[in-house]
């Protein structure tokens, strides 16, 4: 009989507590307004750069960003693009670092493609 008096405040708590741990909510998402990280070295060196835009060729998804070496010598530059799908979660696996050297006063433009049909968003790290 105790437990009949208790049995409604029992199922209430028992169901917020099974609420909580929905999953239904869960996801990593990509903050549209960090696209582009750059490390601080990066900004010491005299490298501006602006966000990646995304635009599609040929059923694939390109990104690009223009990237500005403010210096009078050359720069080596290491950077890597992430891809991210409709969710904001990481679309593996990650592209390979790619490297170059920035000309003193120049301006040049970074590029990849995503064969990934479900990447819809993207990231830039920029380092030295």
């Amino acid at each position: 009989m105790r437990f009949a008096r208790f049995a409604p405040s029992f199922l209430v708590c028992l169901l917020l507590v099974a609420g909580c741990g929905s999953d239904s909510h869960k996801t990593l998402m990509i903050n549209n307004q960090q696209t582009l990280v750059m490390d601080p070295s990066v900004l010491t060196a005299g490298i501006t750069a602006q966000p990646p835009s995304i635009d599609d060729q040929r059923g694939q998804k390109q990104a690009a960003a223009v990237i500005r070496n403010g210096q009078s010598h050359p720069v080596t530059l290491h950077y890597r693009f992430y891809w991210y799908d409709r969710q904001g979660l990481d679309i593996l696996p990650y592209p390979s670092v790619q490297t170059m050297v920035v000309p003193p006063g120049a301006t040049v433009t970074v590029t990849a493609i995503s064969g990934n049909l479900e990447a819809r968003q993207v990231r830039l790290y920029l380092y030295i």
